[in-house]
């Protein structure tokens, strides 16, 4: 087994080939590793049914067990993804804002690849397939370290896509996995800057923590998703009823579902008997606040704790608010700046939603469940960033490269 250094030296060589590696070796790879991945269903899906076995004897939950699986539907929607890639313009080695200064100097920006880009991700085997087929397409080399719990799935994957690399003749380091599943490991990678330009978080709070402590390596944070749905006053009820209930029902163990729900007092009667009912049909266990429970009484008391819980679990805290203001407080306060959205009809009050609320992605009238790379248009995601510098929200193919100024003269000199 390569040692992690020896895994970022050799991405970090491969990085250098793929600068000027054309768009068309690039698409020729990502189309041969979508279609070697749907030809190989049911080596993924026996790899995956190892996870899944050692995940329930670990004891993960429903939610976490339905991250890990892979089926037919969910493999080729891998597949498909990475079609989707291989068809999106190709932003590296594009120039923008060419102008001509006085002394005749052509000053302008070309877009860049960032390099060698690590990813620490957990249970999702799609994420494994997702993140490679970007990486590639922006000319990145990408060293991945999935969680323990998806081993046989992200193996194989990149197995896959390895040798999809070599039928093309590109360095197979382009795409790096780390198969030791020894916390240190992570560590390890972000102190090696020398060698890796980012590293890209997904994962819990403590991991974050941990592992931005003491990184050498610029990290990037797909952080905790506190989602919010605000239903107003001036809310249309059937259609907050239908956003508040996908938002949180459609797949709770996700970052862009629903953790609490905020009512406006002059709407709650009228909404939440009939939303409670049909959460708790779907098997949610619902938390409010004592004005939420004089409307629902058989429910539990919500904590300051919960109010600040990604649950990422069929379980949901409800808070009563008087007005706008008091929802974009709550807000502030407590999330976590991934998606908020606001169920309204007053024009006003969705504008000064979209401008108070400081997150990566914030709705008017829709689902939070739409963050995500793919329904945003860009293909698939690293990740979502929840923090403000170099990329916020879904991470695609411009987000992993940077610009460097590009001038062109004709013999100017500096006097």
């Amino acid at each position: 087994m390569r040692t992690t250094i020896e895994i970022a030296k050799a991405a970090k060589e491969a990085s250098y080939k793929l600068i000027d590696l054309s768009s068309f070796l690039k698409t020729t790879a990502l189309l041969k590793m979508a279609d070697l991945i749907e030809r190989g269903e049911d080596k993924i899906l026996a790899e995956n049914l190892k996870d899944l076995e050692y995940a329930k004897k670990a004891g993960l939950s429903p939610t976490l067990l339905d991250r890990l699986t892979l089926n037919s539907k969910r493999i080729k929607g891998m597949a498909d993804g990475l079609k989707i890639v291989a068809d999106l313009p190709d932003p590296v080695g594009e120039i923008t804002g060419m102008k001509r200064r006085p002394n005749g100097l052509l000053v302008g920006k070309m877009r860049v690849p960032l390099g060698v880009i690590g990813i620490i991700y957990e249970s999702r085997p799609n994420v494994t397939v997702d993140c490679a087929g970007l990486c590639l397409k922006s000319s990145n080399s990408v060293i991945l370290r999935g969680g323990k719990e998806a081993i046989n799935s992200n193996k194989v994957l990149v197995d896959i896509m390895q040798y999809s690399l070599s039928e093309t003749g590109i360095d197979k380091a382009t795409i790096s996995f780390i198969s030791s599943t020894e916390r240190g490991v992570v560590e390890e990678l972000a102190k090696l800057n020398e060698y890796i330009d980012c590293i890209i978080l997904r994962g819990g709070k403590s991991l974050i923590e941990t592992i931005g402590a003491g990184a050498r390596v610029p990290i990037i944070a797909h952080g905790e998703g506190v989602c919010h749905t605000y239903i107003d006053e001036d809310a249309d009820l059937e259609m907050a009823r239908k956003i508040a209930y996908n938002a949180k029902v459609q797949r709770p163990g996700v970052c862009n579902a629903m953790e609490t729900l905020l009512v406006h007092q002059k709407i709650a009667r009228k909404v939440l008997p009939q939303l409670g009912k049909e959460l708790k049909d779907a098997g949610c266990k619902l938390l409010g606040c004592e004005k939420t429970r004089e409307i629902l009484p058989d429910i539990a008391g919500a904590t300051e704790e919960d109010w600040k819980t990604e649950y990422l679990d069929l379980i949901l805290s409800i808070k009563i608010v008087s007005c706008l203001d008091e929802a974009i407080g709550h807000i502030t306060r407590y999330g976590s700046g991934h998606s908020d959205t606001i169920v309204t009809s007053s024009h006003p009050n969705a504008m000064k939603f979209i401008k108070k609320v400081d997150s990566a992605a914030v709705y008017v009238n829709a689902s939070t469940r739409f963050t995500d790379g793919g329904e945003f248009g860009l293909g698939a995601e690293m990740g979502i960033s929840t923090q403000k510098l170099h990329a916020r929200g879904p991470m695609g193919l411009r987000e992993l490269t940077s610009e460097k100024f590009v001038i062109l003269g004709d013999g100017q000199i500096r006097e």
